[in-house]
C-alpha cells in the first residue's frame, strides 16, 4: 500500500492513523503506518511534551505528526472564564436536569472534570505547537480547516507537511491557496466533524480540484479493500480514525463504551452538535437525544457547547451510566467488532488490500498484483 507521499515520508504503507492514544500512535508507525496524535486534549504543555517523550522513546525512529484544532484566523485574546460566562444559565440547568433524571453522581470533591475542548482556543493551540516543533514531527494536521499562514510557515522552515481536513472542494481549494501540503477529504461517514457529502463522491472531487496536491481519503475506511478504492479514486493515502478505538492499545478508560463501540452496528451513530456545537458524527444515545429533541433548548456554537457539557461527559464516562455514554466514531464502528492489536488490523488492512487488487487484476485480464 504505497504512494509517492507514502515513499516521501519514508512509510511502508499509506495508511494515516489519527488517534487521541500516544501508544496507538506509536504501534501505527511501527507497523507501518504514519502514526498521527492528536492534541486537543493537551491544555498543560508539560502533559503533551511527556507524551510525545514516550512516543520517541516507541516509536521505532519512525515517522509520526501531530493534529491540532486551530482557527484559520486570528482571534483577539479571550479567557476561558470570559468563554464560561457567555453560556446561558437556562443551558446550565438542562445539563444539571438531564444527569438528575438519569441520576448521573456528582464527582467527588475537589475533583477535577476531565478533557475540557479548549484546545479550539488559539492560545492553546500555539503552546502545543510550541512543544511539538521541539520534536521531530513529520507532519502537523489542523482539523479545523487551514492553521495560520506563519504556523504554515513555521512548519515549513522545519521540514514539516502541513495537512488540512476538508468537506467540500471548495474548502481543498482554500487549503492549497493557504499553502497546505497535504489535503484530507473527510467524508460525511466520518467521525468527529463533517461535512454533507460522501466519501466516494467527496474524494474524486478534491483530488480533481488540488491536483497536483496528494490527498487523503477519510470516512467510512476501515478495511483493506476499502483502501483499495480509495487510492483507485485517486487517494494518495487513507486517513483513520475510529477503527483504533478498539484496539488493544487504547485507553478508553471504560470497559462500557468499549462494549457499546463493539455492538454498535453501522446505523448506530449520528451526527449531532451535542459534543462541541458542530456537527459531529458519535454514538446515538440517550445524550444526543435530549440534546437533538426540539423541545430542549439546543445547543450553542462552539466552543460554548464543549465547556457546557465537560463536566457532564467526564460524570457519564467516570460512572459508566451506558444509556448516555457515548464517543465520535465514524459509521464504520459496524466493523470494529472485536478488540485487535493495531499490528492485527495492518495485517487485515494488507491483506485486504491484496485481495482487492488481485479482484481488479482479474477484471482487467491481468494476472497478479500491480
Amino acid at each position: 500500500m504505497q504512494t509517492e507521499l507514502s515513499r516521501k515520508l519514508g512509510v511502508e504503507h499509506a495508511v494515516f492513523g489519527f488517534t487521541p492514544f500516544p501508544a496507538v500512535a506509536a504501534a501505527i508507525s511501527r507497523a507501518g503506518g504514519f502514526g498521527v496524535l492528536g492534541a486537543v486534549r493537551y491544555t498543560a504543555p508539560d502533559d503533551l511534551k511527556r507524551d510525545l517523550d514516550w512516543i520517541e522513546a516507541h516509536v521505532g525512529g519512525r515517522p509520526y505528526g501531530l493534529d491540532v484544532v486551530m482557527p484559520a484566523k486570528k482571534v483577539a485574546g479571550v479567557s476561558e472564564a470570559e468563554v464560561e460566562a457567555m453560556i446561558p444559565e437556562g443551558h446550565r440547568q438542562f445539563v444539571r436536569d438531564t444527569l438528575a433524571t438519569y441520576g448521573v453522581p456528582e464527582l467527588a470533591e475537589g475533583e477535577a472534570s476531565g478533557w475540557r475542548i479548549t484546545g479550539w482556543m488559539e492560545q492553546v493551540a500555539r503552546t502545543q505547537l510550541d512543544v511539538a516543533f521541539d520534536y521531530p514531527i513529520r507532519l502537523l494536521a489542523n482539523a479545523l480547516g487551514s492553521p495560520p499562514a506563519d504556523v504554515v510557515a513555521r512548519a515549513h522552515d522545519r521540514n514539516v507537511l502541513v495537512a488540512a481536513l476538508a468537506g467540500s472542494a471548495r474548502h481543498a481549494r482554500k487549503h492549497q491557496e493557504a499553502g497546505i501540503d497535504i489535503v484530507v477529504a473527510q467524508g460525511y461517514e466520518a467521525g468527529g466533524h463533517t461535512g454533507e457529502i460522501a466519501s466516494m463522491v467527496l474524494t474524486p472531487e478534491v483530488v480533481e480540484a488540488v491536483d497536483p496536491l496528494p490527498v487523503l481519503a477519510a470516512g467510512g475506511i476501515g478495511s483493506g479493500q476499502q483502501v483499495a478504492a480509495a487510492l483507485t479514486l485517486g487517494a494518495q493515502g487513507v486517513w483513520l480514525g475510529s477503527i483504533w478505538l478498539t484496539t488493544t492499545e487504547a485507553d478508553l478508560h471504560s470497559p462500557a463504551l468499549t462494549r457499546k463501540l463493539l455492538a454498535a452496528g453501522s446505523g448506530d451513530t449520528i451526527r449531532s452538535r451535542a459534543l462541541t456545537g458542530k456537527p459531529a458524527r458519535q454514538l446515538r444515545t440517550e445524550w444526543t437525544e435530549a440534546w437533538d429533541d426540539p423541545a430542549g433548548p439546543g445547543t450553542l456554537p462552539m466552543p460554548l457547547q464543549g465547556l457546557l457539557v465537560a463536566e457532564a461527559v467526564s460524570r457519564i464516562q467516570k460512572y459508566e451510566v451506558e444509556s448516555l455514554l457515548g464517543t465520535p466514531v465514524g459509521q464504520i464502528v459496524g466493523r470494529m467488532t472485536s478488540e485487535r492489536s493495531v499490528q492485527a488490523v495492518f495485517d487485515d488492512l494488507t491483506r485486504g488490500f491484496e485481495q482487492a487488487v488481485d479482484r481488479i487484476n482479474r477484471i482487467a485480464g491481468r494476472s497478479g498484483p500491480s
